[in-house]
Formats: structure tokens, sequence, C-alpha cells
């Protein structure tokens, strides 16, 4: 089966994407600079998936989170707080910035393994609690097997479920769908996954779980944003790009910074078109700039 990728005249081409990686990582130390950490710390996803996760502990990090500016008030605030859909309400009822939006994993998240019908009502049941970002899986039951078509129609289905909610609600929702590219492997399936995401709706496209044992790479970091770049220049639609998984110290966070700046310039620097899925890392970036030891989150 030819690739989807031939359709926006792209060919991954691993010597090439391999070279570029390591020249990136190897110019990391003359990027860093506490101006380019605070704006790592402003795309950041702070998230919270654990299977221990309640309400109590949901509410005590919106509580740091709304008491940050008052203990680091030269820093920006995180771009969003990530949890499980059950706990949506809870951000939105707690968090005193509503620019720190509300962002969530749903439609069977890690798995993807569930009815549609189950998938796309979660999506509905947390635009309506509060959700503001809707994170979800590629469903690999179906793309590994090379059944795109079904796969793609999943993301658009949950697409509409999410958009017709958010319309009663009189707002819009940022969709990103998670391509799980540790179990991808190849860079062309990690390319046929990016533009199959985009093409059903997609506003962002997001590496990894974080609950697979290959997380977020710099190399599928790459291919993904080399691809959001051919499919703007084919729509003329900007699509954002989220690491996650296995992020946990600055200089990871500089490295998937400069991918971004590298690939698809300084105008996707920002929350609208990047961000960070973390659950370590802020801590790390905060220790970075204060030069001393932080454990505030």
């Amino acid at each position: 089966m030819e690739g989807l990728y031939t359709k926006y005249g792209y060919v991954p081409e691993k010597e090439e994407i391999g070279h570029q990686v390591e020249l990136i990582a190897s110019n990391l130390e003359k990027l860093v600079s506490d101006s380019v950490l605070k704006e790592c710390f402003s795309v950041m996803d702070l998230t919270t998936l654990h299977t221990t996760d309640s309400v109590e502990s949901v509410r005590k990090l919106v509580g740091k989170v709304n008491s940050f500016k008052v203990d680091f008030p030269d820093y920006p605030l995180p771009a969003s707080i990530c949890v499980y859909s059950n706990f949506a309400s809870v951000v939105r009822d707690e968090r005193s910035c509503p620019d720190v939006h509300v962002t969530v994993t749903a439609g069977s998240f890690p798995t993807s393994q569930s009815y549609l019908e189950v998938k796309c009502l979660e999506c509905e049941m947390a635009v309506e609690n509060g959700a503001d970002e809707v994170d979800i899986v590629l469903a690999l039951n179906s793309f590994l097997p090379g059944d795109y078509e079904k796969a793609g129609n999943e993301i658009a289905a949950m697409r509409k479920a999410i958009d017709r909610k958010a319309e009663a609600l009189g707002k819009k929702v940022i969709l990103k769908v998670i391509l799980e590219t540790g179990l991808l492997v190849t860079p062309e399936k990690i390319a046929d996954a990016s533009f199959l995401a985009m093409e059903n709706g997609a506003d962002f496209i997001k590496t990894s779980t974080g609950k697979v044992e290959v997380n977020a790479t710099p190399v599928a970091a790459y291919v993904m944003c080399q691809c959001i770049k051919k499919f703007h220049e084919a729509t003329g639609r900007k699509v954002g790009f989220k690491a996650a998984g296995g992020i946990s110290s600055s200089m990871d966070a500089v490295a998937y910074y400069s991918i971004v700046s590298s690939v698809l310039g300084k105008e996707w620097l920002c929350k609208d078109l990047f961000r960070l899925g973390v659950s370590r890392l802020a801590n790390s970036l905060l220790s970075s700039v204060e030069q001393k030891t932080v454990t505030y989150f």
C-alpha cells in the first residue's frame, strides 16, 4: 500500500532526519536561556494521569497553579492542566485563571480499545463538564493492520461529537490526536498517522500517551513537524505539535522546542501551536532557572 504521505509530496529520508536531529542535539547548549526555559514552561500541559488520582489530588494540583504567580511572579502560567476526563469539572471549578485550559484525555485513553459510541460519549461528556481541549488516541487496532479509513473515521466521529457539544455551549474545543509513535516504529508509519489525523480534524498531533515503553523521541517529533509543514503548505491550515511521554528534564524540553523552531519556525513557538505534555518537567524547568532544586509541583 502506497503511503498516505506521498499524497503531500513528503518522503521520510531516514539518514537526513537522523543527521538533522543530531545537529539540533549538538547545538542545544547554545540555545538554553532563562527566557527559553520560561517559554517551555508556558506551553506545558501540566499533567496528572495516575490510577490513584482523586478529586482531592486534582484540587491540590489546581491549587498549586492558582497560587503559582504569587510564589513565582516572573514566570508564565502553564498552558493547561491535563487530567482524566472524569476530573474535567474539578479543574473547571477550581482554577482561578481561565487562560489555563482544562485538558482531558478521552476516547478510551490510553488504548482507544472500546466501542466508538463509548468514545464519542466520553468526549461529549468531557466537553459538557468543562474541557477546553480533548486528547484522544489514534485507533491502532485499525491503523496498524492498514485500515486507515476506519481509523480516520473514528477521529472524524469524535471531532464531530466534540464540536456538536461545544457549539451547544457556545465555545470552541481543541482536539489533539495521540499517534503513539513508539508503537508505529517507522518514519513512514509516523508520517501516515500524522497526515491521517490532520485530514480528519486534529488541531494538534501528539507523540505519545506516556503509557507505553517507548514514548516521545526526537526522530518522531522531527517527522511529525515535517508533516505539519507539508500539510500547511497543501491546505493553509496550521496544526499544532505536542510532545508527551518521558519528557522530564529541561534539556528534553529544549530539544523539542528546538525541533519545532527548526522545522516549523518561530511562529509555531506559542501555546496555540506547540505543547509539552508533562508531569515531572515543571519542577525541572523551575530548578534550572532558579539554579537550585525546586519541588513546587
